[in-house]
């Protein structure tokens, strides 16, 4: 089959490769889409620390089974599914503690670009689904990152008639944080982006007021929405120090800071200690998605809750996947489907 391997930053090949084959407990799909995402990106750009080339790259997608493995009674041949890119162990200490994002054993699956993947045994039990009715394929394949964005929704815990701020939120994590911040009933949503372009989109999400850092303060901005309070909850998306920076410092006395965006390894902030102290300020780093939060984010597709197609704005064939992913860097696109 042809697909896409990642050989290290800057650099992936399109390729013949073998065919996956499966074992027990295990489905082969046929990928119908797959879309890129910030790991991706940020894999493309500097490596990453699960990623060891060369290996299969992508892991958003959905598809169609083709084959299943001795002892799958739920999926057939034929059967439309999405699935998630991992699996908890359910055995170890956090898996015990409820905290599955964070399995000590958690099984990784990747090769989504490609025109088959196969499904370990693991991800078959608790992360694959049947796709509802209605829902196309290139929405289903944003079961991952809205299963992720799930997680973080619930860490913000916003209330009804909150002003909530998503910084960095242009890019389709923080437009999918706007929409289920409008579902809490928030009554003023910001989205703070450098992206003229991401910011017409979030306003036709639903945004209240977007902010360009570029012409406009944003402390300035919140500050005059809030009766110089400051914001509620503050969502930060980007994975940028100085955007972690600028959360903490949107946030009004008792607010809620939830710290999404992953940084690059190493980096570092300072932290006003008055302010997380005095100002009682509770942060919350928020990583990866649970078996219940794929679920969840099935059901906010399906019931569209959450509108996938609007961030998906460009389409293009496996062997552009390169192409796709410099168009997402540059901020031409907040994700591309790859149609193999």
């Amino acid at each position: 089959m042809k697909a896409v391997v990642y050989r290290g930053p800057g650099e992936l090949s399109y390729q013949d490769v073998e065919l996956p084959t499966i074992g027990s407990g295990e489905i082969l799909v046929r990928v119908r889409a797959a879309l890129t995402c910030g790991t991706d990106v940020k894999t493309y750009q500097r490596g990453h620390h699960l990623m060891k080339p060369p290996m299969p790259f992508g892991h958003e997608f959905a598809g169609d089974i083709v084959q299943v493995g001795d002892g799958v009674s739920a999926f057939g041949e034929g059967m439309a599914v999405v699935a998630a890119n991992s699996a908890p162990c359910l055995s170890c200490f956090y898996c015990h503690k409820g905290r599955q994002n964070l399995c000590e054993d958690i099984l990784f699956n990747w090769g989504a670009f490609a025109e088959y993947i196969r499904v370990p045994a693991r991800i078959v039990e608790h992360n694959v689904y049947q796709i509802p009715h209605g829902l196309s394929y290139e929405e289903a394949a944003l079961l991952e990152p809205l299963a992720c964005v799930t997680l973080g929704n619930e860490a913000a815990c916003i209330s009804a008639g909150d002003c909530v701020v998503i910084a960095g939120g242009g890019g389709p994590i923080g437009l999918m944080h706007l929409q289920l911040a409008i579902n809490d009933g928030a009554a003023q949503v910001v989205v703070i982006d450098l992206k003229d372009g991401r910011l017409e989109l979030a306003c036709e999400l639903g945004a209240t007021r977007v902010i360009n850092p570029t012409t406009e303060d944003p402390a300035a901005v919140v500050n005059e929405l809030t009766a110089g309070r400051g914001a509620d909850v503050v969502i930060e998306t980007a994975g940028v120090p100085e955007v972690w920076k600028m959360a903490l410092a949107l946030a009004r006395k008792g607010a809620t800071v939830v710290m999404f965006g992953g940084c690059p390894s190493g980096t570092q902030i300072s932290l006003d200690t008055g302010m997380v102290h005095y100002g009682e300020l509770t942060v919350k780093g928020v990583f990866h998605h649970t078996p219940r939060t794929v679920e969840k984010a099935l059901h906010l597709l399906s019931e569209g809750v959450v509108r996938g197609g609007p961030l998906i704005n460009a389409r293009v064939p496996l062997q552009q996947v390169e192409q796709a992913l410099k168009a997402v860097m540059q901020g031409d696109a907040a994700k591309v489907a790859v149609i193999p």
